[in-house]
Order: C-alpha cells, then sequence, then structure tokens
C-alpha cells in the first residue's frame, strides 16, 4: 500500500539523542564481516579477464587452455548467458536497460572501454586464477575511441552504438549517435525573460569523472547448488534489487536466489550496480563450487562506475534590483560505455532553489568509451549546480548584492512551483540562508590571498517500497528486521529510535538488523536518501502494529474493552476516561505471558512510503591561495542544512560532514585521467587523490529542522544535499580571493597556478 503518516508535534525523548550506534562495537574492534570476509568450505576463487582497449570488436575468444590448466573449475564468457532485450528497471536514482546490463556484465559484440571485462574464470587459489587469465586468447579489431564529452558529441566521432539514435528528437534522426537521449525541462517563456532583465550571463563550464572512493571494493560469494538453488553474500546498496537483476541475467527465477548483504564499507551509489555477482553465479553453476570474487583497487576504478563528467552551459538574466527573470541551462553528461547518466535528476535540480518563472533546461546523455556511470551521492547535481551558483555569485557581485541576500530575494519557499512538475510544501531552504547569514563564520575578517564563497544545494528525495518487521521477545525486549541496507552507518539506531520512542522502552532495548532477500518483502535500493525517511516510516507502521496487537492481548487479559486501554510509557493502562480500570501491564509483562494468552505478537509493515520531504543546504567556505603553487588550502568550512528533523544528531552531522569532504575533493584533486589511448593512468588512490585528514579543517554544521509534515517523526533526507554545494562554494572562494573565475573542475595546483600567471601577463 502507499502510505504516507502525517507529522505530529510531540514531546521526545528517544529521537533527537545521541546514544551508541549497535553496530559500533562490532566494526571498531573488526568483527564485522564484510563481503571479502566471508568463506565456504570448498570455495574457488574467481578472477575477471578485462579488456585492454577503450574500443575494439571481439572477433573470437579462446579459452581452451585456460580450461585445461590444473585448477581451472570453470571459465564463462559472452557465450554463457544470454541475450537480452531491451527492457528498462529502476536502479536507485538511475534506469538501467537489461540489454546494456549484460554487456556490460561481460562484453559481446565490442568492449567499450578500458577494464570492460570479457571473461572470467573460477580456480582454486588466485594464483591459478591469474594465470588462467593470461592463458585465454582474444582477438580484437581495434577501434577509435572517444573519451571527451563534447568531443563525443560531433558529427564525425568515434560511434560506439551503430543502433542507437538519439531518443526525445522528432522526428527521429536519420543517424545514428553517441548523444543517446535529449531531454528538456521548461516553464514560462526564457526568451520573454531574458528581454526584461538588465543584467545577461552567460558562462560554460566542464567537470571530469571522479569515483565515488569507498574504502571497501566491491566483493562477493556465490554458492549455486545442484537443485538449482543460489545463494549470494555481497556488498550491497540493495540486496533485493540485486536479486532480481542476478534472476534476469541468469534467466532465473527470483525465488531461487537468496541474496545476504555484508556490512558495507561505503557506497554512495557506486554499489547500486551489478558487477562481478551474476559472474560468481555463474562460475559456481558451472563448477559446483562456492566461488568468491573480490575487486582488486584497479578494478574498481577501471571497471565500476564514476559519475558522468560534464559540460554545463548557464544562462541568467536578472534586473537590477535583483530579481531573476530567466535561467537557462544545456547539460551535456557522460554516460560511459551506456547510455543513462545522471543528466536527468541534474536537470531537476540546477535551478530549483530559487523561485522562477522562466527557466529552460535541455539535457542531453552522451556514450563514450569509458566505464558505465554509476550514481555518485545526489547523482549529477553537484554537476550542473556547480556552473549554477557560480553564475549566481558573479550575478551577485555584478548587480552589487550581498550573496547571500540575493538568493534570499529569489529563493523558493513554500507553494513554489518547481519547473520539473512539483509544487513544494513546507521546506527550510530560506531558513538555512539565514542561519548562514547569522552565522559567525560569515563575518570574520579574511587575510591576504584568502576568499569567502557561498553556494546552495537542493535534493528532492524519494520513498518507495519498504517493508520491516517487529518482532516482541519474550523477555520483552524488541528485534526489529529491516530490508534497507544501512549504507551510512547510523539508519539502524536511527529506525531502532523511532521504534523505541512509539513503543515507550529504552533505546538498548531494540535490535535492529538487516534482513536477508528470503526474510522480508521487497525493499527498493538504499539511494535517494530514501533509509531513514521510508524504513523509518516502515519501523513506525510496524510499531503502532504491534502495539494494536499489545492493547488487544491486554483488553483480552484484563477483560475490558479494547478502547479501555491506551499504550503510554512502555505500558497498556486505562484510558483516562474510561470506567473501566486496571493495573497496567509493561511491554515485559505482556510478553511474558504472550505465550499463553494467544502466541507471539509482532508488527508487520509492507509499504510504498510516500511524501519525502526535498532537502536544502547552504555552504560557507574559507579559502588561502598559494600564490607561488597554486595551492588552494581550506581554512574553514560550515555546512547549514535543513533535515527535517535529526533522529540522531551526531549522525547527521556526520552525513553533512562527510558529503562536504567529497565535495572538497571534487572540487580541488579529482579526476580521471586518460591518455591517448584512452587507457585509465591513474587507477588507484596513490594517483587519484581523495581529500585526507590533513587536508582539511573541522566542518562545522548546523543542523535546521523544519519538519517534513508527511512523515510522522518530520524526516527528509539529509545524505545527498551536502556533496551538492562545495565545488561552487569552493570556486567562488577562489574568485573571491584571485579574482579568477574557474570554470573548469578540478581546481588542481598547476591549474590554478596556470591560470594566476595568465591573469598577471606571465604568460
Amino acid at each position: 500500500m502507499s502510505t504516507m503518516i502525517k507529522y505530529e508535534e510531540k514531546e521526545l525523548k528517544v529521537v533527537g539523542t545521541r546514544p551508541r550506534r549497535p553496530d559500533g562495537v562490532d566494526k571498531v574492534t573488526g568483527r564485522a564481516r564484510y563481503g571479502a570476509d566471508y568463506k565456504l568450505p570448498g570455495q574457488l576463487i574467481g578472477k575477471v579477464l578485462r579488456s585492454p582497449h577503450a574500443h575494439a570488436r571481439i572477433k573470437s575468444i579462446d579459452t581452451s587452455e585456460a580450461e585445461a590448466l590444473p585448477g581451472v573449475k570453470a571459465v564463462v564468457t559472452r557465450d554463457d548467458f544470454p541475450d537480452l532485450a531491451v527492457e528498462y528497471a529502476a536502479a536507485g536514482e538511475l534506469t538501467i536497460n537489461f540489454h546494456d546490463v549484460t554487456r556490460n556484465m561481460m562484453a559481446r559484440e565490442k568492449v567499450l572501454y578500458d577494464g570492460h571485462p570479457v571473461a572470467a574464470v573460477a580456480a582454486t587459489c588466485e594464483s591459478i586464477a591469474r594465470a588462467a587469465l593470461k592463458l585465454i586468447k582474444v582477438e580484437y579489431e581495434v577501434l577509435p575511441h572517444v573519451i571527451d564529452v563534447v568531443a563525443a558529441m560531433q558529427p564525425d566521432a568515434p560511434l560506439l552504438h551503430e543502433e542507437q539514435y538519439t531518443e526525445g528528437v522528432k522526428p527521429r534522426p536519420e543517424k545514428p549517435s553517441n548523444i543517446a537521449k535529449r531531454l528538456e525541462f521548461k516553464l514560462g517563456d526564457v526568451e520573454a525573460g531574458f528581454l526584461l532583465a538588465d543584467v545577461i550571463i552567460e558562462r560554460e563550464f566542464n567537470t571530469k569523472p571522479v569515483h565515488q572512493g569507498y574504502i571497501e571494493p566491491q566483493a562477493c560469494l556465490a554458492s549455486y547448488t545442484e537443485d538449482g538453488q543460489a545463494e549470494l553474500w555481497t556488498s550491497t546498496q540493495g540486496h533485493f534489487v540485486f536479486r532480481a537483476q542476478c534472476a534476469k541475467l541468469l534467466q532465473m527465477d527470483i525465488s531461487k536466489i537468496r541474496v545476504t548483504p555484508t556490512e558495507i564499507g561505503g557506497g554512495f551509489g557506486g554499489k547500486n550496480n551489478i558487477y562481478n555477482e551474476p559472474l560468481a553465479i555463474a562460475l559456481s553453476r558451472k563448477s559446483h563450487r562456492p566461488v568468491k570474487m573480490v575487486m582488486t583497487r584497479e578494478e574498481v576504478f577501471r571497471a565500476t562506475g564514476p559519475t558522468s563528467g560534464g559540460n554545463v552551459k548557464v544562462k541568467l538574466g536578472a534586473t537590477k534590483d535583483g530579481k531573476i527573470t530567466a535561467a537557462q541551462a544545456e547539460l551535456s553528461f557522460q554516460a560511459g560505455a551506456y547510455p543513462g547518466s545522471s543528466v536527468s535528476p541534474a536537470s531537476m535540480c540546477a535551478f530549483t532553489r530559487y523561485d522562477l518563472q522562466n527557466v529552460l533546461v535541455v539535457g542531453f546523455d552522451v556514450t563514450c568509451n569509458r566505464p558505465k556511470v554509476a550514481a555518485y551521492r545526489a547523482p549529477g547535481a553537484p554537476i550542473a549546480v556547480f556552473g549554477v551558483e557560480s553564475v549566481i555569485d558573479e550575478m551577485a557581485k555584478k548587480l552589487g548584492l550581498d550573496p547571500i541576500a540575493f538568493r534570499l530575494k529569489n529563493a523558493a519557499r513554500a507553494g513554489t512551483q518547481t519547473y520539473y512538475g512539483v509544487k513544494f510544501g513546507p521546506i527550510g531552504y530560506v531558513e538555512t540562508l539565514e542561519a548562514a547569514r547569522a552565522h559567525p563564520h560569515y563575518s570574520v575578517p579574511l587575510g591576504p590571498n584568502q576568499g569567502r564563497g557561498i553556494a546552495t544545494g537542493f535534493w528532492f528525495n524519494i520513498g518507495n517500497e519498504t517493508s520491516a518487521t517487529l518482532n516482541i521477545n519474550e523477555d520483552g525486549t524488541v528485534t526489529l528486521m529491516l530490508g534497507t541496507i544501512d549504507v551510512a552507518g547510523g539508519s539502524r539506531a536511527a529506525m531502532a529510535m523511532m521504534v523505541a520512542e512509539e513503543l515507550g522502552i529504552a533505546f538498548d532495548r531494540v535490535r535492529p538488523h538487516i534482513g536477508d532477500t528470503s526474510s522480508l518483502g521487497f525493499n527498493f535500493i538504499t539511494a535517494g536518501s530514501r533509509g531513514t525517511f521510508s524504513s523509518g516510516m516502515a519501523s513506525v507502521v510496524a510499531a503502532r502494529e504491534a502495539i494494536a496487537k499489545l492493547r488487544a492481548r491486554v483488553a483480552r487479559i484484563r477483560e475490558v474493552p479494547l478502547e479501555a486501554v491506551v499504550w503510554q510509557d512502555g505500558q497498556a493502562r486505562p484510558a483516562e476516561a474510561s470506567p473501566h480500570q486496571f493495573v497496567p501491564m509493561s511491554l515485559a509483562d505482556i510478553a511474558k505471558v504472550a505465550g499463553k494468552t494467544g502466541g507471539t505478537i509482532a508488527g508487520h509493515a509492507e509499504i510504498n512510503a510516500q511524501g519525502a520531504g526535498p532537502g536544502f543546504g547552504t555552504h560557507i567556505v574559507d579559502v588561502e591561495v598559494d600564490r607561488q603553487t597554486g595551492a588552494i588550502k581550506i581554512l574553514r568550512y560550515t555546512v547549514v542544512q535543513d533535515v527535517g528533523r535529526a533522529i540522531h544528531p551526531a549522525y547527521v552531522e556526520g552525513q553533512l560532514q562527510g558529503g562536504a569532504v567529497q565535495g572538497i575533493g571534487w572540487a580541488l584533486n579529482e579526476e580521471y585521467v586518460y591518455g591517448a589511448d584512452g587507457i585509465l593512468a591513474n587507477p588507484g588512490f596513490l594517483d587519484y587523490r581523495i581529500p585526507v585528514a590533513s587536508d582539511l579543517p573541522f566542518i562545522d554544521t548546523v543542523i535546521v529542522e523544519v519538519p517534513n509534515p508527511n512523515h510522522p517523526y518530520g524526516v527528509r533526507g539529509c545524505g545527498e544535499v551536502p556533496i551538492i554545494a562545495p565545488l561552487a562554494a569552493i570556486a567562488n572562494a577562489v574568485e573571491n580571493a584571485t579574482g579568477i573565475r574557474f570554470c573548469e573542475l578540478p581546481m588542481s595546483p598547476p591549474r590554478v597556478l596556470h591560470a594566476m600567471d595568465k591573469a598577471a601577463g606571465k604568460e
């Protein structure tokens, strides 16, 4: 059923506190088991042979020598998997096409990027598996390749897919193209809006693909039995979605696959997609042995999805007094080898922080010879907002307005009609701007070569299918089984806190855990900041169902009408106005006699959570630019965000800080570097530079709480908004420090130094 439970203001005892996380001890002591920690007797080791070319036709594959190698128990290639027709499905914020998924899992006609899987082997040890890969003979016809998104859009660019014609264009193009899709969002009359403007600014921006940078590489263990049943243990953000995709790719019944999620060492959207999982099952099916597959860090970079690189063109018009009259953007996003970039959500987020009458956003989804992109925390939004918020900052300066005052003058509020269709209910964007302006950080003086930047972010958030089961144990404790993966570490605690609040018991009396795919009904993937929102709603529904059963049980025990029993402070008590008085019974009292009074007591929820509240944030950053080296130092950083209600404030603060850190890396250092041969040159953390502690100041957080009216505890997803603003905020701060507007990321020291030397006339 579609479920939306309205927010009720009430006194809270557990929600809003900071208890210790239930999974914390296992993680800090090393007891927690991640994907690579699982083992089965007799297991084999699986490895993948990957393409050494960016683009090539596969003429033949000979696995005979590898199969003859002692210790090799199975080899699979494209011939071991069915070809699938075009069929679309949701996988987080991005849509997949099974026709492409099967080809990304194992190349068929062509390899389309450096690292594309060509074959896989299972052997008794890793050294034999690696030796077997070297014995597989693949004959390639190397083809021209294209890496850059703008280059891929040119009519004469090397073509990845001969059957791909641009969707969203009428009439249908006569020739195939790397442009997979054109989409458009429109409100009002943008041309008329620009005629009303006193000032118009146009800029073009470019960003590079960046990886999610999770510490744990993808890992899985599969066991396929002789009766056609498969078990899979994997590091995933969505074990139900993985089950469905593996079943489709392997032509199995969903009921014959059981997926158990392991602890996950980071995901950020990068573990929404299947990679080795169907290969492991296929190898196990062929070898009759369990098969374990763990990616190396190089494989993670070469063959799993980074986010898109993008080309962003922004045009903004405003009156002299600071009213935006028209906003236009063109977004061209790399999808990688197969269509399906994050250009659609990026388009929806580009201008949505503002109450605008005339908007036009056009997006292009472009294939190129890179790994198929995956979601990355607010997929696409940071790229689009980098361009838009940079232009917003430039417009404020041209008009002589304070950057926060300019944003406040145009800010979205309750009732604002968005250009992608939704009309906002209660939102906290204005509150974040006002809190940022009032923060001491905003007024502290700056020194030489220092600058301050402001930028804002928006993410729409989602709900979707969610289930939960709540069991009352014999001693009055509660077991809460959830189906939404705890990606960030903390959502289990948040769910347990809401259940404890509902039941009126202590937090440590609730034990949450994540069930496998055979233990619960379907749960959508943990994406779109849906975890605490949707699973929180499901947990509340399950708790309230259990409370109804507890009340009914006490009514039977005490021989009073059901309406005479209320649940309050963890007890079944007489209703105040009821003539039927009785001795209250605690949860533990009821549980103790449950077996004699009707049996086990449990609550269940199988819902489609609706009413996700959008999130908004405002970031302030101070930087210092070294004019000798071009190095940018982050001096101070403050994140202000409306989270609806912070269930566990410490975890919310961690989400805000983590998003800001990833945005800092994106802005300053991170990028995929390809050679002229189309081969990735920096597939490791030595050369792909993510921020470390010494790169960062303490990141201050200000939690704004404008409750989401469509959630019992006012929750808005908070995990994705904080990565959106940093790119533009830092670029704006650097402009403030140097007078140079950087329109390309990352702002690495060589780029910054080159720009400063050019501005100073040294070149």
